[in-house]
């Protein structure tokens, strides 16, 4: 009987394994919930809302710890219904260490805190701000994000490799600019660091308008800088929309029947 429970609960609160309405009612609360916490953490800083609803806004901060408070024991539980975690205190540790864990942790352990130490108004405000975590949730009940990291893992060295490159050109367009303005504008180009600033916003095709330059040579750079930033900033989307295509092919191919397209 207690195997059989556990089995139970984990398979319920497991969204991979979804085999009854009642796990896809779960999961769709769950989500609900997470959509609610988030909006109410954006609602609570409007000032005239925070003082006309602030009780409900603590009555429902409440709910949600208890609710998410009895799922984090409940998964610590029955964690070890999972092959990878099977060992009762190593699995148990080694899950409490994942970053999904992690974030389900820190979701609640603010409400907490105040209780047991002696904390500053400012630093009790600062974590509040943590229950937005709760949103990151989500990438365990909602498919798509299954998905998204997916790519992300498959597609994580050439998105790496982009980014170092990105970030080169930042550098090295952020040297050239700042030995090229420098005499012209020692004010706005008064170190590497500072014209750093110029070049993300040039190199995003951003703009501000704060930093621009003055000289010839210098506005021949940011045209040149400006051309290949739309370049270098459009490689990631490339490399994503890439794996996202390949990932769509690999569901289709398995999920569906090759001759007429049918679900199998």
């Amino acid at each position: 009987m207690y195997a059989v429970v556990k089995r139970r609960v984990y398979t319920l609160l497991d969204p991979v394994e979804i085999d009854s309405p009642w796990e896809k009612w779960f999961d769709g609360a769950v989500v609900v919930l997470i959509f609610l916490n988030t909006l109410a953490v954006i609602l609570e800083t409007v000032e005239p809302l925070s003082r006309q609803y602030g009780s409900w806004f603590a009555g429902f901060e409440r709910f949600s710890v208890l609710f998410f408070s009895i799922e984090y024991v409940l998964r610590l539980w029955t964690i070890t219904q999972n092959p990878r975690y099977k060992h009762p205190v190593a699995g148990r540790l080694r899950w409490m260490s994942g970053f999904g864990a992690l974030v389900d942790l820190c979701a609640i352990l603010p409400f907490y805190l105040p209780l047991l130490f002696a904390f500053d108004l400012r630093f009790i405000r600062m974590l509040r701000l943590t229950r937005l975590l709760r949103f990151f949730k989500l990438g365990r009940y909602l498919r798509a994000a299954r998905v998204i990291r997916t790519v992300l893992r498959e597609k994580k060295e050439e998105l790496s490799l982009s980014l170092i490159i990105t970030f080169c050109l930042i550098v090295v367009a952020s040297c050239v600019m700042y030995f090229v303005e420098h005499d012209a504008q020692p004010d706005k180009f008064s170190s590497i660091p500072e014209t750093m600033w110029w070049s993300v916003a040039t190199l995003t095709t951003v703009g501000y308008g704060d930093m621009y330059p003055v000289t010839a040579l210098g506005k021949t750079l940011t045209a040149v800088i400006s051309i290949l930033g739309i370049g270098m900033f459009a490689l990631p989307a490339g490399i994503l929309a890439s794996g996202f295509s390949d990932a769509w092919k690999k569901r289709t191919s398995e999920n569906a029947c090759p001759h007429c397209g049918c679900d199998l």
